[in-house]
């Protein structure tokens, strides 16, 4: 929500954790720590100053989906067998599922890489993809 919000604002290109936390409606705590976690990522830039906060590092077209959970969460991992350490799991050696979980977990991570910030800032009347299992009661 607090980068949509900058997404959204292009005229208000650098806020202060307490402007966001008022626009956004979310404790003044919580978008603190979340702005430096997005700033340490390179998603976010300081300015400092009597009229400095944080600006977009880079245009919201190029920062996704997958770039902003990985700054707030780490590598995004379904299973620990996905994750960065894949050698992590004490039972890799008799698991009969890891392969399709590292599928599942490649095919999440291309879905998040492609939905844009600049996507996630804009409405949408429907979902992007309504998967086929939860099709059934959804009017087309």
């Amino acid at each position: 929500m607090i980068l949509t919000h900058y997404a959204q604002s292009p005229t208000a290109t650098t806020c202060n954790a307490r402007e966001l936390a008022k626009d956004v409606h979310i404790p003044l705590p919580m978008v603190s720590k979340t702005l430096k976690a997005l700033g340490r990522a390179g998603l976010l830039v300081s300015h400092r100053g009597a009229k400095g906060g944080y600006s977009l590092a880079r245009d919201p077209e190029e920062i996704t989906v997958s770039d902003i959970i990985t700054a707030i969460e780490g590598p995004i991992g379904m299973t620990e067998c996905t994750g960065t350490d894949e050698h992590s799991c004490t039972l890799e050696s008799t698991c009969s599922v890891r392969t399709n979980w590292q599928v599942i977990n490649r095919v999440v991570l291309d879905a998040l890489r492609r939905i844009t910030l600049a996507q996630m800032a804009s409405p949408m009347p429907r979902p992007l993809f309504i998967p086929p299992a939860l099709r059934s009661g959804v009017s087309s």
